[in-house]
């Protein structure tokens, strides 16, 4: 499914910056889901969450893609092409 996405090359071996939206935990914030970036990790809040800090992420910085970061999801999404999708054999991330 990965031919939808045309933005793979930007993928890097990513950790997550933490164990929940960095912009939420900081200002005192909540999240309804969580999303990973897959350029460089920073965890951000979904778009259902009132803060939207994974698009917030994708704006100020252009890093395309994320993954769920949400336990038994590994859906990924890429902004620019607005398609979710699923990579083979591709690490998984799980918030505690």
């Amino acid at each position: 499914m990965t031919d939808l996405c045309g933005h793979l090359d930007l993928v890097g071996d990513v950790e997550p910056s933490g164990d929940g939206c960095v912009e939420c935990l900081a200002g005192g914030g909540r999240w309804v889901h969580l999303r990973v970036c897959m350029t460089c990790g920073h965890v951000g809040c979904c778009d259902s969450s009132p803060g939207r800090h994974a698009t917030a992420h994708f704006h100020a910085v252009a890093h395309p893609i994320v993954q769920s970061y949400e336990p038994g999801e590994v859906w990924w999404w890429c902004y620019l092409d607005n398609v979710a999708f699923e990579v083979a054999d591709a690490r998984s991330f799980t918030h505690p």
